[in-house]
């Protein structure tokens, strides 16, 4: 006996894919957007955060590959699920950031140095480069509505974990 998918259910999981993959891309381009145009600077936990959507992004988009071209159902529920797993290590890393700035708990050590003015010392900045000092990650750079952009982190990959899972777990 063979299982057949509902051609509606694989039409959904490939536009959950799309929106997961449109989402997550927005959510780590806004990151480089606040980095590049806002001037922002990231501390050694904004970066890591960002790992998550970089490998969810082109995972999700494989998923949509995988449902357009009627590969097994198995293939892209495994890929939603992966990609929920990945939304779900996200808003640890989220937690764990905004928990570092309103001192619940420790950060890295080596993220709580503040950064100072680098003094290129009459040389060029490219002699300074190894001096640099990245934010301390204890200290928010920027709270929206009273979050920081690790709670903002946060809320958007429990959002997107949940789409994630809905998707790859829904009946056929």
């Amino acid at each position: 006996m063979t299982a057949t998918v509902n051609p509606d259910t694989g039409r959904q999981r490939m536009r959950a894919a799309l929106f997961l993959a449109v989402a997550m891309a927005a959510t780590v381009g806004s990151a480089l957007a606040f980095q590049y145009l806002g001037g922002y600077i990231p501390c050694y936990l904004c970066l890591e955060q960002r790992t998550p959507y970089y490998i969810g992004v082109p995972l999700m988009l494989l998923a949509v590959l995988a449902s357009v071209l009627s590969a097994p159902a198995w293939l892209t529920r495994g890929l939603l699920a992966v990609g929920g797993l990945l939304m779900v290590y996200g808003l640890y890393l989220g937690v764990y950031h905004s928990g570092v700035e309103w001192a619940w708990w420790q950060g890295p050590t080596d993220c709580t140095a503040g950064a100072g003015s680098v003094d290129t010392g009459g040389k060029g900045v490219l002699d300074a480069l190894d001096k640099f000092v990245p934010p301390s990650c204890d200290k928010a750079a920027l709270r929206i509505l009273g979050l920081s952009l690790a709670g903002w982190n946060a809320i958007a990959s429990f959002v997107l974990a949940v789409v994630a899972f809905r998707s790859a777990f829904a009946r056929d």
